[in-house]
């Protein structure tokens, strides 16, 4: 590559890299299991609604 040619590419995720590296002190750290289980729960709970208040509908 020539001295001329400037692609960029480092310079453009610099701003980013800088981004993602900063943690948010005040920010909730959950685990990603949790999550998952947190909607699934919540689905099983919305479909329960569901049928409490609606009935089974086919």
């Amino acid at each position: 590559m020539s001295s001329g040619q400037n692609s960029g590419g480092l310079m453009s995720s610099a701003g980013l890299v800088r981004y993602f590296d900063n943690e948010d002190r005040n920010a909730i750290k959950m685990d990603p299991k949790t999550v998952v289980v947190f909607a699934v729960l919540l689905g099983i709970a919305v479909q329960a609604m569901s049928v409490a208040l609606y009935g089974i509908q086919v």
